[in-house]
């Protein structure tokens, strides 16, 4: 299986010209890749796209929500699984590597927060940034490739992925860049403490009753190192709840419909607020629980020089700490 077997040959061929238009792109590095991959392949994922799965949908706060994740596509239909092969080949992470400037990429085998994503009426993402770290193997989280299989889809049905400068400016500071989620499109970003990005909401025509939905695959890649300038401390994803809709001014009469919009953002935040809690609870639960057998180990220290046998112990520890990591509690 070759790279120009799935992916657009074109594409693959004009690595160089789009490595010019990535590096140049505003707010942050990225690419709007159209015809990504090979026409045929592009429908056959659209058709083995993966039923939405209530169990894989449950969101922040517990509940079934209107986003599905199907994470590994290894586990999936036979296009998913020749994708998941691809994505993993030297040949395609050499490309993905010449494209971005970025070397000695990775495949994630874990596919966190990857996978097939389907979002469905009334969903939307917060810009954010993604988590910076990957949990398991501690690699920096570097790219995300996302390919849309929306054969129909409208503007005014929103979930076009916006490129914020920064959310947290003034509105007029900052500047969005929105790609709409079309068939076989793929965009390609770095991940940084500065890529914020996220999608508008999604407004069908049927509203709950609209079967149609936004599908895509997302595709994070990572590398062992990353430039100095580029580091920060590990961390989670950030998120900054949207604004209050521009009309909404002093001196307007406020609608029903501005009334439930302004109810529904200001839900969210508190949510957002109630998790960033039960996080910080967590953390000084952490604290507390290893402060409590730092001072347990501390006693019986005390106790064992009390009895003599202190020194021995340390010598034993020291001697063997090379080997393994040891404690006396």
């Amino acid at each position: 299986m070759s790279l120009r077997e799935i992916v657009n040959p074109g594409v693959v061929e004009s690595a160089g010209e789009l490595n010019r238009q990535f590096d140049s792109a505003t707010p942050f590095r990225h690419l709007v890749l159209d015809d990504f991959f090979d026409e045929s392949f592009c429908q056959r994922l659209a058709d083995q796209f993966p039923p939405f799965d209530e169990r894989r949908a449950m969101n922040e706060n517990g509940e079934v929500g209107a986003k599905c994740v199907h994470e590994r596509l290894d586990a999936l239909a036979d296009s998913y699984m020749r994708t998941d092969r691809l994505i993993q080949s030297p040949e395609f992470l050499g490309w993905l590597s010449k494209v971005s400037g970025i070397d000695e990429l990775l495949y994630d085998p874990d596919y966190v927060g990857g996978g097939t994503h389907e979002n469905r009426h009334g969903q939307e993402l917060d810009p954010h940034v993604d988590f910076n770290r990957h949990p398991r193997f501690g690699w920096h989280r570097r790219l995300n490739l996302i390919v849309y299989l929306n054969r129909e889809w409208r503007d005014e049905w929103g979930g076009a992925i916006e490129f914020h400068t920064d959310p947290r400016l003034p509105r007029e500071q900052n500047h969005v860049t929105r790609v709409e989620p079309l068939f076989n499109r793929a965009v390609l970003f770095e991940t940084t403490d500065w890529s914020w990005h996220g999608f508008s909401q999604i407004l069908l025509p049927d509203a709950d009753d609209d079967q149609r939905s936004r599908k895509s695959i997302a595709l994070y890649f990572y590398s062992r190192q990353r430039p100095e300038a580029e580091r920060g401390r590990p961390h989670s994803t950030i998120y900054v709840e949207r604004p209050l809709p521009e009309h909404i001014q002093p001196g307007v009469t406020l609608s029903e419909s501005d009334h439930r919009e302004i109810v529904r953002l200001l839900a969210r935040r508190d949510q957002h607020l109630q998790r960033l809690y039960d996080n910080i609870a967590e953390l000084g639960q952490r604290i507390e629980d290893v402060q409590q057998r730092m001072s347990i180990r501390g006693r019986l220290w005390w106790l064992a020089d009390r009895m003599g046998v202190g020194g021995v112990l340390r010598r034993i520890r020291q001697r063997f700490k090379r080997f393994q990591p040891i404690d006396f509690y």
